[in-house]
Order: C-alpha cells, then sequence, then structure tokens
C-alpha cells in the first residue's frame, strides 16, 4: 500500500457523478476477513492442528514478520494493483473503516445492501425470500442504454433470489450450469459441473463461477457485471483456516485473471471500474469467533428462544467490512483513512451508478449516498 491520505468530510448528498467508465464490474469477496486482508495470514489460526492440517507448510508459503508483507503475499494482485493504483478501505490498523449498515450480518442482508443501496428491515437472515427491494442491476435494465448489458455470476444459490430473477428477468447464473451457452466451453462447464457434486449444500466451487463469468464477459460484453467468489466464507464455517487462506490466494488471481482480460479488451480496456467488497466481516476472536459470523444481538435474541444455539454464533467483528476500487472516475489515493467514521456497504451501489454518470436519486433515493473519497 504506497500512501495514507486522510479522507476528508464524505458529503452526504453529490450532485457531481464521476463519469469515469462505461463499464462497471463488481466483484464480492466472500467472508474475507479485513484481518487476513490487510495482516496477512493469522499465526494463531495457521498453528492450530485443528483448523489447519499442516501448520509449518502454510507458514513457511504466507508468514513474513510484516503484516504488510503477509498482506502481498496472500493477495498479491490486490496490493500490487488495486490497493497502490486505486482506494481501498477497511484496514482498521491504520484508523481506516468500513462496515455494514445492516445490523445483521448474514450474508443474504449484506449482499443486499452492496446490490441495492437500501437495507430492508425484511431481510434479516438467509431465508429463501425474493428481495423486496431493486438492485442496481434491476435499476439500469430499465434504461435504454443498459438493456440487456447486465449479468451476475455466484457461487451460491440464494442469488437468484437476491436478484429476484422473476420480477427483474436479469441473467443470473448461481450454483447450476448456464441455462443458455453460447459456445464450446460453457457447454464442456455444464458438462463438469453436472458431473461433479458440491462441495456444501447450495455451494459450487468458485472455479466455475469465475469460468462462466469471464466467457460472458468475452461473449456478451455487458456494461455491468457482478461476480460473488463464496469459497472463503463457506471454509471458514468449517473451521479449515488452511483452506480458508487457499481459497483466498485463489480468488485474488480469478480477481487478477478478471482485471488482465478487462485491460486486454477493446470497449473494455481504461474504461471499466473494478470494484471489490464484502457483504460482511467474521469474527474478531482468532480461536473460535473467526468462523462465525451473525450479529451478537441477533444470537442472544435466538437464545432466548432456542437453548441448542452456542454462543460463538453470535461474534464481535462481524459487521467490520473492506472495500477496494480501481479504474477510470476512481482516485488513486492508496488507503482511504476514514477517522471515526465508517464508510458503509448500502453506499457502494450510489457510487457504482456515480461511476458511470448516473444519479442514483433519479433511481432509488433511499440508496446510500456516493462515497465521495472514491471518486475523481
Amino acid at each position: 500500500m504506497k500512501k495514507l491520505v486522510p479522507a476528508l468530510l464524505v458529503c452526504l448528498l453529490a450532485n457531481a457523478s464521476a463519469m469515469g467508465a462505461e463499464n462497471v464490474v463488481l466483484i464480492t469477496f466472500g467472508g474475507l476477513r479485513w484481518q487476513e486482508a490487510f495482516r496477512g495470514i493469522d499465526r494463531d489460526l495457521a498453528q492450530e492442528e485443528s483448523y489447519t492440517r499442516d501448520p509449518d507448510a502454510l507458514l513457511r508459503k504466507y508468514w513474513r514478520s510484516h503484516p504488510g508483507e503477509r498482506s502481498a503475499l496472500l493477495l498479491p494482485f490486490l496490493n500490487q494493483t488495486v490497493f497502490s493504483r486505486g482506494s481501498v478501505v477497511g484496514n482498521r490498523d491504520y484508523n481506516s473503516c468500513a462496515s455494514t449498515a445492516n445490523t445483521f450480518h448474514y450474508s443474504y442482508p449484506g449482499y443486499s445492501e452492496i446490490l441495492t443501496g437500501v437495507v430492508s428491515e425484511q431481510l434479516v437472515n438467509d431465508g429463501r425470500i425474493f428481495n423486496p427491494e431493486r438492485t442496481v442491476l434491476e435499476l439500469l435494465e430499465r434504461r435504454q442504454k443498459y438493456l440487456h448489458g447486465t449479468a451476475a455470476f455466484a457461487s451460491w444459490n440464494l442469488f437468484p433470489f437476491i436478484y429476484n430473477v422473476p420480477r427483474s428477468g436479469l441473467h443470473v447464473n448461481a450454483h447450476t450450469v448456464e441455462t443458455r451457452p453460447g459456445n464450446k466451453h460453457e457447454e464442456t462447464l455444464n458438462q463438469l459441473l453436472s458431473g461433479m457434486p458440491s462441495p456444501w449444500p447450495g455451494v459450487r466451487n468458485d472455479a466455475f463461477t469465475h469460468s462462466y463469468a469471464k466467457s460472458w464477459l468475452l461473449r456478451q460484453r455487458p456494461r455491468v457485471m457482478h461476480i460473488a467468489y463464496s469459497e472463503t466464507e463457506h471454509f471458514a464455517r468449517e473451521g479449515a483456516y488452511d483452506e480458508y487462506i487457499e481459497a483466498a490466494h485463489r480468488t485474488d488471481q480469478f480477481i487478477a485473471d478478471i482485471w488482465k482480460t478487462i485491460q486486454s479488451t477493446e470497449g473494455y480496456r481504461d474504461n471499466t471500474v473494478l470494484f471489490v467488497a464484502v457483504g460482511h466481516g467474521q469474527g474478531n476472536d482468532s480461536v473460535t469467533g473467526w468462523q462465525h459470523h451473525m450479529a451478537t444481538h441477533v444470537a442472544l435474541g435466538k437464545h432466548k428462544n432456542n437453548s441448542s444455539l452456542q454462543p460463538h454464533e453470535g461474534v464481535v467483528g462481524t459487521g467490520s467490512t473492506w472495500m477496494a476500487a480501481i479504474g477510470p472516475g476512481i482516485v488513486d489515493q492508496g488507503l482511504i483513512i476514514t477517522g471515526e467514521q465508517c464508510l458503509t456497504n448500502d453506499r457502494i451501489a450510489a457510487t457504482l451508478l456515480a461511476v458511470l454518470g448516473e444519479d442514483y436519486r433519479d433511481m432509488n433515493h433511499e440508496m446510500g449516498a456516493p462515497m465521495q473519497v472514491f471518486l475523481q
């Protein structure tokens, strides 16, 4: 991370927009804690044999004495490109704060908050209900210049609910095969995915999500795309710290591949913003809390009605997030120092609209306002 720049007071209502890009690729990085994003591997967790099969091998690969060096080993592309040539927020060791605006810290409310800019009182857990709010992709599809110009690819099978596909009509490929394969590569992916068991109920391997998304990017040229990787969160839930770390490293490579594809493709090169975010944090506790995400007040309420729930289901730190962006219209300032204020995930949607030259108030005035500190 090349520099630390104090953030000026963030304007709550922004009339000016960045108007720096014609395309946006939003990537959500499932459940990667800010601690690993900026400090790299956690030595205590790496040495805990119940979480790590070969502690010595994991430490040899990813441990260095300085947190910045560890982060660069774990997430080389994000460190060398996005964090250093774009803007990033969420490193709480340097007074940089990002967080959810919703107070539940489940995955569904977290992703909905990012995609809609709204905290819905109806979304309190990971229930299979169709989203009452409209995502930024759905709102853009209403405009002729974005018609059929959006798409989403995800490993988790709840994203068709988050995007409310029956209402929105968006192209959302999540967990299952591509229903409209456009080439032999996608047909091959369909065959492989059909013959491979899912690693978790309702979640496929991120490599399939990445390959489907990249293929669609090249053949359909969407204006706005969302790619949602999930392996880090699910390995954390299993308590497999070594797999969580390796999944984080793979996801960084996937993001690098998307950026390389963007920068080598006419129409996207130097005309596309890459925005990376997480829907929620994981627990701060490096003994058990790191595996879980649920606000403490939610867990306490559930404990009153269910004595079988374990105390670790409500953990401190699950609202702590991080986000980063690079591309035209994004300020090149490195780490954003926020002071006591946190930048919240409900402002991401309006920020993406601002990058595209759109005013969020024309679409949904209830969205969190754009984060001007990210914008030129």
